[in-house]
């Protein structure tokens, strides 16, 4: 997430960095399949079963989508960045911290619903921006294209919000399952 944010901010070396967002991309897909070997070889796990693979595939559907938004950038020639751009990603690299504070406090489930409920901020504000953003798009002050390209940008970063927000719901799952 950070490195979507990055890219979006800089706007420079795009392809390098589209490039780089997908070896992190494919980097997690490979420790999300160990995750599941591993879950498959193991009797007794920390959490639910269910739970834990819910959780990786939350992780890994963020990551994907973080991804997908930074090889779009580069297929559809955009050619600089917008602030509101710049806005949501950093909304979700904001969730990304929030979701690994969360996971590392899955030991001892102190403050989840703290993270979750900040996730759920954040999705809300990355919901209100994308609202307002692409509105304007359809204002008549824009070319079609510039239209269709941010469009799908604008609604592929506010779905990774809404990604960010499913794994915190997974997580508030496990801490209701916890009491």
């Amino acid at each position: 997430c950070d490195q979507l944010h990055d890219m979006m901010v800089h706007f420079d070396n795009l392809e390098e960095r589209a490039k780089a967002l997908k070896d992190t991309e494919h980097e997690g897909d490979l420790v999300a399949h160990e995750l599941f070997e591993r879950l498959n070889r193991t009797f007794i796990t920390p959490l639910e079963r269910e739970d834990i693979h819910n959780l990786a595939s939350g992780l890994d559907d963020v990551l994907d989508a973080v991804e997908a938004t930074g090889t779009r950038l580069v297929l559809y020639k955009i050619r600089s960045s917008t602030p509101e751009a710049a806005t949501l990603t950093g909304i979700i690299a904001r969730c990304a911290v929030q979701i690994e504070q969360a996971v590392a406090h899955l030991k001892d489930f102190k403050g989840l619903m703290a993270f979750s409920i900040e996730i759920n901020r954040l999705e809300n504000e990355a919901d209100h921006i994308s609202r307002q953003v692409v509105a304007d798009l359809f204002s008549g002050g824009h070319d079609v294209l510039d239209i269709m390209r941010w469009k799908e940008i604008y609604g592929r970063l506010e779905g990774a919000a809404d990604l960010c927000e499913d794994v915190a719901n997974v997580i508030e799952s496990i801490v209701l399952k916890s009491r």
